[in-house]
């Protein structure tokens, strides 16, 4: 392999400095026009890579985010992630995907490789509300980097964030199957030791006390994001001594599950049982018995924390003002739970 060509090859070509082949690679405005070009031009034909870490360091900005996901293979991470490097590309940004796979250790470990690697900034969604992570987050706002929340959020000061009223959208969900005459709406819950799931169960619960109905802790269930989940869970309920006429699951995947079973056990969707999601994948839409459920503008959410990031970026002063926004949840009623003039 042939050697990386330096400035210096570049400079005892044109018979010139290294430190003007710098200036003039970097846009120095002492540098003639003239010689900038005939330095970029002979630093192309040498096939010259400028190190844009030692760039990042001497200049404090490398010109890359980091965004921190539980996963990729997910729609709605891959349409925040979509959404933010939609609106950082134009300003010369480029996005470093990191995973967590819901391990606090492996989240640990991504925030201090992406504040080595001298990003710009960090965007995440957070594994969970453990203490463990603290010292991580305080070495990233230690270093100036602004640091933004957007889904999955912590209440961190100086920390800005970009969530959904996820009270709001489970509110939405329970009111709507009250409306297609349901009186006993059981909940498929996530995690509620996050503001996401327990907010959503929030918003179920005051639903069922504003309709005058009962809330029951039977019908509430713990369920992971996942089809198997949710025929499990659906299982137990139908094994009560009064099974619920519905279901609001904080996960499609979940709500999907759920369907299944109840179609395995013959029960009639929506005239028997009804059933709402959180999420609106995309299969929600394009299965023949299509699936209610909320719509977490993924897309939208990406772009406002993108927003968030440029507007921390562009202060003048070292001050980062936090902002917390939150956006409108959106129903959208299909099959699965419609009785009525469909």
């Amino acid at each position: 392999m042939s050697e990386k060509v330096t400035i210096y090859d570049i400079a005892e070509k044109l018979n010139i400095t290294a430190a003007t082949v710098s200036r003039a690679l970097n846009n120095n405005p002492k540098i003639k026009e003239a010689t900038r070009e005939l330095v970029i031009k002979t630093a192309a034909a040498m096939n010259y890579k400028q190190n844009k870490l030692a760039l990042a360091l001497k200049s404090g900005r490398s010109n890359n985010i980091g965004v921190i996901v539980p996963r990729i293979d997910s729609n709605f991470f891959a349409s925040v992630i979509r959404g933010i490097e939609e609106e950082l590309y134009p300003h010369g940004y480029q996005v470093i995907i990191c995973q967590t796979h819901e391990s606090i250790k492996r989240e640990n470990e991504n925030l201090h490789t992406l504040v080595d690697a001298q990003v710009d900034g960090i965007m995440m969604s957070v594994t969970g509300i453990s203490d463990e992570n603290d010292s991580a987050f305080r070495n990233v706002l230690e270093k100036n980097v602004p640091l933004i929340f957007f889904d999955r959020s912590k209440h961190i000061d100086g920390v800005s964030s970009v969530t959904i009223n996820d009270f709001k959208g489970g509110y939405l969900a329970t009111k709507h199957l009250i409306h297609e005459g349901c009186r006993h709406i059981a909940h498929f819950s996530g995690d509620q030791s996050l503001d996401i799931f327990k907010n959503r169960f929030l918003g179920y619960k005051q639903a069922l006390l504003d309709s005058g109905l009962q809330f029951n802790e039977e019908y509430v269930i713990h369920v992971k994001s996942s089809v198997e989940a949710g025929k499990e869970a659906a299982s137990a309920l139908l094994a009560l001594q009064t099974p619920p006429d519905a279901i609001f699951s904080s996960s499609d995947f979940a709500a999907l599950g759920a369907i299944q079973e109840l179609q395995n056990r013959n029960i009639s969707i929506p005239n028997e049982f009804c059933v709402a999601g959180f999420s609106n994948e995309p299969f929600t839409k394009f299965m023949e018995l299509s699936i209610t459920s909320v719509d977490q503008s993924p897309l939208e959410m990406g772009k406002m924390s993108a927003r968030v990031f440029l507007e921390q970026v562009d202060k003048t002063d070292t001050i980062k003002i936090e902002k917390k926004v939150v956006l409108a949840p959106e129903l959208h009623i299909r099959k699965s739970s419609t009785r009525t003039n469909f």
